[in-house]
């Protein structure tokens, strides 16, 4: 069941806008009465994950510094589909780009909302499987580390705080239960 929109937005302002985001300023009545302003950070991609499983159930991990964090994270490879692209081509895209292989075998695990209080960003992640290694060719804005690690460390990476990527996070337990219920081996 659809619930009404409770929100009255009486104007709205674009803030700043540039290829991959905008920022838009909403003079609103919120769902009390009162008057406010809300913001919206519009992605003007889909954000899609690759989390990588051979048949040994190693997978691979992409690092790098991340401007917006001040920080170096660890996280699985991901990237950017154009809104309106095919999803699973642009994680085949990203896959070999940051880490040089190309999966046979491709599994939607499930979708995303990143941050829905203030932005609009779909994420789409994969489980890719059955790999062939290729050379990697990162975009000139990655200076990236790729390492090949078994799955339960980084499940362990995943518990101990080592990696706090969202998209990473999700899918690395959304692995584990498959494998806990049976249904990925």
């Amino acid at each position: 069941m659809m619930e009404a929109n409770p929100w009255k937005i009486n104007a709205e302002k674009l803030v700043y806008n540039n290829p991959w985001i905008s920022l838009t300023e909403y003079d609103v009545i919120n769902p009390g009465g009162g008057k406010g302003i809300y913001g919206k950070v519009h992605f003007k991609n889909i954000a899609v994950g690759v989390l990588v499983l051979d048949h040994e159930l190693n997978t691979y991990l992409v690092g790098q510094f991340r401007f917006t964090l001040n920080a170096y994270s660890w996280e699985m490879p991901e990237g950017g589909c154009p809104v309106g692209s095919d999803t699973l081509e642009s994680a085949k895209r990203e896959l070999l780009e940051e880490t040089g292989l190309v999966a046979k075998d491709w599994t939607l695990l499930f979708q995303m909302h990143l941050s829905n209080s203030v932005s609009d960003e779909l994420a789409v992640i994969y489980l890719a499987r059955d790999l062939q290694q290729f050379e990697s060719d990162p975009e000139e804005t990655e200076q990236l580390q790729v390492k090949k690690i078994p799955f339960a460390e980084m499940l362990d990476m995943v518990e101990t705080g080592q990696i706090t990527d969202s998209m990473t996070v999700a899918a690395v337990y959304k692995v584990q239960l498959l494998m806990l219920q049976g249904k990925l081996k």
